[in-house]
């Protein structure tokens, strides 16, 4: 009891006590309050760091590796197809780009390879599917160079569509399989840690919410109190050091506030269009080289026509349609969309682009791709008829040219679309990184400073006051 009473009478039975009690209140309080808004502007900075150092160039890399993988295929049965017999009969433009365009693909391969190496270490199931990925790849390559090889000798056109055969399996039973784990896995840590992201911020607002009322009432007993013992209208100390928290706080709420909006648009508003989109351009060249095969491989026709198809209804799905009938259906289900845009017939990446669209001029550079896309659909039917009425050379010369009008002149044209829509997200993306770190650094050191300044108003405002005790 004696030692209770000595308590009370040391820090809260006098006036100077009660003044000083207060004053530790608001210093504490207020310190809290600053360390805790810098923890979460640091944590925040360190998630930045993650998802634009770390998650988004995880997942585009895969995602490249995948496009890069098969354009290099498609390349290749492209080189295959307007080569001629050791030369002769050469189609010199179409073999001229493939043999460029292979070669990119290669080097592009073997960077985005490295790139997934260096990002997956720590990861075991990663580092073995890249590992996987590096052994697989250096069979294929010594499969389409034994195809390139034989089909540079007169006659040996079986021997390398054999070979192509060979590697073409390969490709689509381990390498394109594993680049398309590697974009799952890395785009589904990239969700995961935003997630925690959001969470963690979301806690943080709340706490300094809680914390900054709460200081705010301390302040209000204090002045309060010094209003009733002193007989005093306001302490001008303790009323600025209020007003600074008073702002401290809405700052740091808004600087939370906005890091987690930030982090929403760059994750699902743009990142997640990103990624819909990459993945369809990994497809649509697929579906390109799907064409280069069926004319250069009369013994799989059947199945990479119906490779084909199954390609065409990932980017746009039409239930039921069949090679036939997917021109027809495609051009109603868009005008049904056309006329209403919540009218979506259609399943497929374009339609997960479609569904998310947030940023000025992306519906229209979306619609855009799609129109490019119809086009490029009516070419592959003109492929197609030209080889049944016997014209193979001018379905090829068709299929691979590159004059106005030709089907990869329309591939081009349908890849510029999409990069411009693509180019949009990821502009929004870039910008929603840089704007995350402005509000941090432009914002949280003065909210910090504010605090301090509240401690430090509170200790002066008092100062006269407990000066009278002495």
């Amino acid at each position: 009891m004696a030692a209770r009473a000595a308590l009370r009478r040391r820090y809260w039975a006098t006036v100077p006590a009660r003044l000083r009690l207060l004053r530790a209140a608001t210093v504490l309080l207020a310190a809290a309050l600053a360390v805790l808004l810098l923890a979460a502007g640091l944590a925040t900075n360190s998630t930045w760091d993650a998802v634009s150092q770390r998650d988004a160039p995880r997942t585009t890399s895969a995602a490249g590796l995948e496009l890069a993988l098969d354009d290099m295929d498609a390349q290749a049965a492209n080189i295959l197809l307007s080569s001629g017999d050791a030369g002769e009969g050469r189609l010199w433009t179409p073999y001229r780009k493939a043999v460029g365009f292979y070669a990119d693909a290669r080097r592009e391969i073997g960077h985005d390879l490295r790139a997934l190496a260096v990002a997956a270490q720590g990861d075991r199931a990663d580092e073995k599917t890249v590992e996987s990925l590096n052994d697989d790849f250096a069979a294929y390559q010594e499969l389409i160079g034994r195809a390139l090889e034989n089909d540079g000798r007169r006659g040996g056109k079986q021997a390398a569509l054999a070979d192509y055969r060979t590697a073409t399996d390969l490709l689509d039973s381990g390498l394109l399989p594993a680049s398309r784990e590697l974009v799952s896995s890395n785009n589904a840590a990239f969700d995961t840690e935003y997630a925690s992201a959001r969470s963690t911020l979301a806690t943080q607002l709340t706490v300094v919410l809680v914390l900054g009322l709460l200081l705010l009432v301390v302040l209000g007993a204090l002045q309060w109190y010094l209003t009733w013992r002193f007989r005093r209208i306001v302490n001008p100390g303790v009323l600025a050091a209020t007003v600074c928290v008073l702002t401290a706080v809405i700052l740091g709420g808004q600087v939370l506030s906005a890091s987690a909006e930030h982090l929403r648009v760059a994750r699902h508003d743009a990142f997640d269009s990103v990624v819909a989109l990459s993945r369809a351009r990994a497809i649509a060249y697929d579906a390109n080289a799907d064409e280069s095969r069926y004319l250069l491989d009369p013994g799989r026709r059947d199945r990479y026509e119906a490779s084909f198809l199954a390609k065409s209804q990932r980017l746009y799905g039409i239930e039921g349609a069949t090679l036939s009938t997917y021109d027809a259906e495609l051009a109603t289900t868009w005008d049904a969309y056309r006329t209403d845009h919540r009218d979506l017939r259609f399943t497929g990446e374009f339609r997960r682009e479609l569904d998310n669209i947030t940023f000025d001029g992306e519906r229209a550079a979306a619609e855009r791709t799609v129109e490019a896309y119809a086009v490029y659909q009516r070419d592959d039917r003109k492929i197609r008829a030209l080889l049944a009425e016997g014209r193979e050379r001018e379905a090829a010369e068709f299929c691979m040219g590159w004059e106005p009008g030709t089907s990869n002149a329309h591939f081009g044209a349908w890849m510029a679309a999409l990069d411009e829509v693509t180019g949009i997200n990821r502009a929004h993306y870039v910008s929603s990184v840089a704007a995350g770190r402005s509000d941090l650094t432009g914002q949280l050191p003065w909210t910090c400073g504010l605090l301090l300044l509240a401690a430090g108003l509170t200790g002066l405002g008092l100062r006269p006051r407990l000066a009278e005790f002495r």
